[in-house]
C-alpha cells in the first residue's frame, strides 16, 4: 500500500512538473514569436523558433502520457480493497487522490442562498484573508482554515473589492484584489488537476513563490484586469444609486396630476418661464393669452397637474418658490 501511494505521489509530482515546464516553454516561444532580439540573425531566430516549438510539442506528448498513467492509477485505486490503510489516510497529504466529484448545476436561488450562508458564517475570516500580504501568511491561514478554499470565497472577495472601491478605499481594494486572484488561481489549478481545491492550494504557493517570469506576468495581468473590472462595476453601482436617488426626489416632487414640476417648467414657452421666475401672475396671463387657445390650455393643465399652478388659491408664490429651489 505504501508503495502504491508513493507511486501516486510520484505521478502527481511528475505531471505538475511537466505542466510547469510547458508554461516555461510556451513563454519562451511567445517571446521568440513576438520579435527578433537586437543583433540576432534571422537564421538563428528561425532555428530557435523551431527548437522551441519542438520542445513544446514533446512536453505536450509527455503531459498526455502522464495523464494517461494517472487515469490508470485512479482506476487501480478504485479496485483496492477497504482496509486500515485505505480508510485512514490523511485527506490533505496528497492532492491528486482527493478527486473532486462532479457537482450538480445549482439554480440562481440556491447559489444566492449558499453565498449568503457562507458570508454570514465566515465574514470575519474572509476579511482577515483579504487583508493579508505575504505568501507564507496566506498559505498558513488557508492550512488552518481549509473550508475557505472554495468558489464562494472568491465571490465574496470580489464583492468586498467592489464595496471598498465604492467607498473610495482604493488601496484596500487593490490589496483584496490581490488575494482574490490568489484564490482564483488556486481554483483554476484545481480544475486543471481535477482535484478538490483544498488539496492543491499548497502547490500554488510553492509555484508562485518561485515563479518564472511568464507565470508571474500572467498573475499580474489577471490582477490588473480584475482591478479594472472592479472599478467599472463600482462606477455602475454608484451611477445606479444616483439614479435611484434622483428618482426618489422626482417622486417627491410630483404634483397632484402625477407630473414633475421641473420637467413641466422646462417645457414651457420662455415668456411663461419668466412669469414663474418673477412670480408675476399678470405676466403669466399675458403669455398664455398670446398662445393658441389649445396650446395655452395644454400648458395650463400641465402646470396644474404638476403643482406649479394652483387654480383659485391665490397662493402661487409658494409653488413658485418650490420650483425656484
Amino acid at each position: 500500500m505504501a508503495e502504491f501511494q508513493q507511486r501516486g505521489e510520484d505521478l502527481e509530482n511528475n505531471l505538475a512538473e511537466c505542466k510547469r515546464r510547458i508554461e516555461e516553454a510556451q513563454g519562451r516561444l511567445r517571446e521568440l514569436e513576438e520579435g527578433r532580439k537586437e543583433g540576432e540573425e534571422e537564421d538563428e531566430r528561425k532555428a530557435e523558433l523551431s527548437k522551441a516549438r519542438a520542445e513544446v510539442k514533446k512536453l505536450r506528448r509527455d503531459e498526455q502520457q502522464f495523464e494517461k498513467m494517472m487515469e490508470e492509477y485512479r482506476r487501480e485505486e478504485k479496485k483496492l480493497p477497504w482496509n486500515v490503510d485505505t480508510l485512514s489516510k490523511d485527506g490533505f497529504s496528497k492532492s491528486v487522490l482527493n478527486i473532486k466529484p462532479a457537482a450538480e448545476e445549482e439554480t440562481e436561488e440556491e447559489k444566492e442562498e449558499k453565498h449568503q450562508t457562507f458570508v454570514e458564517k465566515y465574514e470575519k475570516e474572509i476579511k482577515h484573508f483579504g487583508m493579508m500580504r505575504r505568501w507564507d501568511d496566506s498559505q498558513k491561514y488557508l492550512s488552518d482554515n481549509p473550508h475557505l478554499v472554495c468558489e464562494e470565497m472568491a465571490n465574496c472577495l470580489v464583492v468586498m473589492c467592489i464595496d471598498l472601491e465604492v467607498e473610495e478605499k482604493h488601496a484596500l481594494m487593490e490589496q483584496v484584489a490581490h488575494q482574490t486572484i490568489v484564490m482564483q488561481f488556486i481554483l483554476e489549478l484545481a480544475q486543471v488537476l481535477q482535484v478538490d481545491p483544498r488539496g492543491c492550494f499548497r502547490q500554488f504557493f510553492s509555484k508562485i513563490k518561485t515563479a518564472d517570469k511568464p507565470y508571474q506576468d500572467a498573475f499580474n495581468h489577471e490582477l490588473e484586469s480584475l482591478k479594472e473590472r472592479v472599478r467599472g462595476r463600482a462606477q455602475v453601482r454608484i451611477e445606479d444609486a444616483l439614479k435611484e436617488l434622483e428618482e426618489e426626489e422626482r417622486q417627491k416632487r410630483l404634483g397632484p396630476g402625477g407630473l414633475d414640476p421641473v420637467e413641466v417648467y422646462q417645457s414651457l414657452p420662455k415668456e411663461m418661464q419668466r412669469g414663474f421666475d418673477e412670480k408675476n401672475i399678470q405676466m403669466l396671463q399675458d403669455a398664455i393669452s398670446k398662445l393658441d387657445p389649445l396650446e395655452g390650455k395644454y400648458h395650463m393643465m400641465r402646470c396644474i397637474d404638476s403643482g406649479l399652478w394652483v387654480p383659485g388659491s391665490g397662493g402661487d408664490n409658494d409653488e413658485e418658490d418650490e420650483e425656484e429651489d
